[in-house]
């Protein structure tokens, strides 16, 4: 009966342990952005190389970040802080969709919006680290957009499923997160 009692303590302890919550940093890349838990248990060789292309479709309510572009931040974070080297982590972010309207610059977001957009901090941080950003010609043309609308560092290709042929051929894998 002991025995019983010790293991439903045990699996009791292990079900109630907040897995989530103040167990996510950021780091130790992006300081404001890219929150990951660290797991002790999951050590990556520094040779390990990433080429990954993020698909974004869905657009942020405005005053919020997208957090399809915070998954990629997160991504570097992560395996920076499980032993990659930063330089063999490649990656871009194919946006399209509603989620065009998020790479927008300042005045306009403003004036698509009405509002401020959230993600210009994060964008141009993910830049900054050398993640490209490739926004949908197609998208950009259905929502009535010029290329000088966007921020400073977008590429435009001519549609999303064009960007992720090439991005293919160029040995990019997708996430499908």
């Amino acid at each position: 009966m002991l025995r019983l009692i010790s293991v439903f303590a045990f699996f009791t302890a292990v079900l109630t342990t907040p897995v989530y919550g103040a167990a996510f940093t950021t780091g130790p890349v992006f300081d404001k952005f890219g929150k990951k838990a660290d797991i002790a248990h999951a050590p990556l060789d520094e040779a390990t190389s990433f080429k990954v292309a993020f698909d974004v479709a869905s657009g942020a309510k405005p005053g919020t970040i997208n957090r399809k572009f915070d998954s990629a931040s997160r991504f570097i974070n992560m395996h920076v802080a499980n032993g990659v080297k930063q330089e063999n982590i490649e990656l871009v972010i194919v946006v399209h969709g509603s989620a065009t309207l998020d790479l927008l610059n300042k005045d306009a977001y403003q004036q698509k919006k009405s509002a401020s957009n959230a993600n210009l901090p994060l964008l141009n941080a993910l830049l900054d680290e050398n993640v490209r950003l490739i926004v949908c010609g197609q998208s950009m043309a259905g929502h009535s957009l010029s290329a000088e609308q966007f921020i400073e560092g977008v590429s435009v290709s001519l549609s999303a499923m064009t960007a992720h042929a090439l991005l293919q051929q160029q040995g990019y894998t997708l996430n499908p997160f």
